[in-house]
């Protein structure tokens, strides 16, 4: 009998360019074997990679997630601007 097998996207919005790839996966498999699936760690730029932050769904999570069928696991970049600074710049040139 065949193993019970998950479909999940992979997505990760870069400075440049959107990458998304679909990967089939055992059963019980978690975000970090999504992502190595991809093969995309090696291209991931250190500020990326180190540490990985993963999500599902705009929810964060942790490598060791296990994933369901049709998830979409999402590889964050850090943020540009901390966005509690953008609102007082913001609210100081009002």
């Amino acid at each position: 009998m065949a193993e019970p097998t998950i479909e999940v996207d992979v997505v990760h919005a870069g400075a440049r360019r959107l990458w998304r790839r679909s990967v089939s996966l055992p059963a019980g498999s978690t975000a970090m074997q999504a992502v190595e699936a991809t093969g995309w760690l090696a291209g991931l730029s250190a500020e990326v990679s180190e540490p990985l932050r993963l999500g599902i769904h705009s929810r964060r999570v942790e490598a060791d997630h296990v994933l369901r069928d049709g998830d979409r696991v999402e590889i964050y970049r850090p943020l540009a601007l901390d966005p509690m600074a953008a609102r007082r710049r913001r609210a100081g040139k009002g």
